[in-house]
């Protein structure tokens, strides 16, 4: 089937929109991983720390 000229460019744009929002959500998602992951990190080694503390006080 033989689409018009605008109706092609509309279909274009709406895939290249749909690109870039996908593309900056795959981003938005590694972005907050790096962070969520860092700061499991800093709880883990705060967490930790205050055990070995505990274990510190109890001899």
């Amino acid at each position: 089937m033989h689409r018009s000229r605008t109706e092609v460019g509309r279909w274009r744009m709406l895939r290249q929109a749909q690109r870039r929002r996908h593309r900056w959500l795959e981003g938005q998602s590694r972005r907050n991983s790096r962070i969520h992951h860092i700061r499991t990190e800093k709880q883990l080694g705060r967490q930790q720390r205050s055990l070995l503390y505990a274990n510190i006080h109890e001899w």
